[in-house]
């Protein structure tokens, strides 16, 4: 077995296999997982803390109860990794910035608890944004594509997508207000759910925007991603938003009861660029060859909606940081200060006609749901681009609004999505596309994310790494 063999690529629910069998034990896996991130992470950057101490203990635990019959699921014994906004009891948690570099929480964030329970073994956390938002604290290091270094590895959830694509954990979680969970995904070519609003706890997890976060999955195929949402979902005494609604198994039964009908706005696609385009029209043409109907539709307006994003969570993020900003203000970054002051900066009346606003798109929204199944989306407005063009990114409202016009919308509503990767560019690099679905259809999400996995390969391509060949 070795760290940089095939091994490392294995799918979550793969590995558990090996490990449910004891063909391979929960600390052979996580010393391989380690070593790996030894040899590589020093290119990529994705971690922002390495718990392997505390990952080796809990291998050891989980080997010992697997021996004696008490096998807990597909989670128990697995490396897995978290983004560093979920609070971990005994380990720093500094959410991208420099303010709270030092904090160390006194208990772990609900999904991190539920994730221990399943028997997951976390070897660190994950680095990300500045906050959450769109850029890395320009004093702290940023994660680099594994596909292309010259890529952008999407934001904010940048280490997650980094991680899971180059074979550093089996899964990881994320986090998503305008599309954190979605543009790492599809820029780093793994999958990820973005759940109903209100589906997963929040519970012990920074704020960017309140009414907008939401907290998933990011893994190497839709079935892993069923898994781990399975585990972190459901209702929370801590977080009153959480929903009271049952969590489903939602990798027990992957096959679909009926074909799904699949609505796409063929003129809002034409506003993306040609990759982008190619890439949904490959995919249509592979769904109707499963028998899924497929319908043109039109979509409440997405781009004017995903231009007011910027506005709606910058009050909330303003509100988030209202303890540190701009007491502080010289310790920030300059995008997410940026972000701060247009909330700080925008009127009472200014924020109520934005509310309205949101309340009306989100209700055309769902109504397109009474209709169709599924929305076929792109992961992001644009297809993997270069890391120079993103280079502005946290202060140019026209490139935000531009990228966020198939992500931000979503979070707006709080509708569900999956992303997953549905194409390549002629540089070799990963492109993502998004199913969604009514409130609370994340069953459905994986169930077609799966019928779409089974005939296609995407999924199961991986970054070659020069270092990657360390024995374990």
């Amino acid at each position: 077995m070795s760290a940089g063999g095939d091994l490392a690529f294995l799918e979550l629910t793969e590995v558990a296999e090996l490990v449910r069998g004891r063909q391979v034990s929960s600390v052979e896996l996580t010393e391989a997982i380690l070593e790996r991130i030894d040899a590589c992470d020093d290119q990529l950057r994705s971690y922002a803390t390495v718990t392997g101490d505390a990952a080796l203990e809990a291998a050891r635990t989980a080997d010992a109860d697997i021996a004696l019959g008490r096998y807990r699921g597909p989670l128990h014994g697995i490396p897995v990794a978290v983004k560093d906004l979920c609070h971990t009891a005994d380990t720093p948690t500094a959410a991208g910035g420099t303010i709270f570099a030092d904090f160390v929480p006194p208990c772990d964030a609900t999904v991190v608890r539920r994730l221990k329970a399943a028997g997951a073994v976390i070897t660190g956390k994950l680095r990300m944004t500045e906050g959450a938002y769109a850029e890395h604290h320009p004093s702290l290091p940023s994660p680099v594509n594994p596909w292309d270094a010259d890529t952008w590895t999407g934001s904010s959830s940048s280490g997650s997508g980094v991680a899971t694509a180059a074979g550093l954990c089996y899964a990881s979680l994320g986090s998503d207000t305008g599309g954190s969970i979605r543009l790492p995904s599809a820029q780093n070519g793994v999958t990820g759910i973005k759940p109903t609003w209100g589906r997963v706890s929040r519970y012990g997890v920074f704020e960017l925007a309140e009414s907008l976060d939401h907290i998933g999955p990011m893994t190497r195929s839709a079935r892993d991603a069923g898994v781990v949402l399975s585990a972190i979902a459901g209702e929370d005494p801590h977080d009153p938003t959480a929903a009271p609604v049952p969590v489903p198994d939602y990798a027990g039964y992957l096959r679909l009861d009926h074909a799904p009908s699949v609505g796409i706005d063929w003129d809002l696609t034409a506003t993306f660029d040609e990759p982008t385009q190619a890439m949904l029209t490959e995919v249509v043409r592979i769904v109707e060859s499963l028998g899924w109907r497929v319908y043109p539709i039109e979509l409440p307006d997405f781009p004017s909606i995903s231009a007011e994003w910027e506005s709606m969570c910058a009050v909330e993020t303003a509100a988030a940081h209202s303890a540190t900003y701009p007491s502080r203000a010289s310790e920030y970054g300059p995008a997410l200060a940026h972000l701060i002051d247009i909330g700080l900066g925008l009127s009472a009346v200014d924020y109520q006609a934005l509310l309205s606003r949101r309340r009306a798109f989100t209700g055309r929204l769902k109504r397109v749901f009474h209709d169709v199944d599924l929305v076929l989306l792109p992961g992001a407005g644009l297809a993997s681009p270069t890391t120079e063009t993103m280079a502005s990114l946290g202060t140019s409202p026209e490139l935000l609004a531009g990228l966020l016009v198939p992500t931000a919308p979503l979070d707006i509503s709080g509708t569900p999505t999956i992303t997953l990767p549905g194409g390549v560019t002629e540089r070799g690099t990963p492109i993502g596309f998004q199913l969604c679905g009514s409130d609370f259809s994340e069953q459905l999400l994986v169930r077609a994310a799966h019928a779409f996995q089974s005939v296609t390969d995407y999924h199961k391509k991986h970054p070659v790494l020069e270092k990657a060949t360390v024995p374990a």
